[in-house]
């Protein structure tokens, strides 16, 4: 007997000290990590694509003709600006979201 009222005592001591935790949450600080986080990782995306355009460009320059080379630099260029659209894409689409995120939680 003195066991059941000491699990049902710690059943309500629980769920008595999550009503907190329970309530509504604060969106803008998700929002505002979510974005902080973008806007980092699309910073160093940029950065890595801005490396690759310079790695790709010194690469075709320096090919001297040779087609295996020439043909890996082109790729490199094709590579990173599809990288470069996408994050760019990426910053757009969380623009979008957290606006609407705004809208519906305001």
């Amino acid at each position: 007997m003195l066991r059941l009222r000491s699990l049902w005592f710690s059943l309500f001591m629980v769920l008595l000290s999550a009503t907190p935790a329970l309530a509504a949450p604060d969106i803008s600080r998700v929002q505002n990590f979510a974005t902080n986080l973008i806007q980092i990782l699309v910073t160093i995306a940029g950065l890595l694509a801005a490396g690759f355009f310079v790695m790709g460009g010194i690469g075709y320059i320096t090919s001297s003709g040779n087609p295996e080379n020439l043909d890996r630099s082109k790729r490199i260029l094709v590579y990173s600006s599809i990288g470069l659209a996408i994050c760019i894409g990426a910053l757009v689409l969380t623009g979008i979201v957290s606006d609407l995120a705004n809208q519906s939680f305001s």
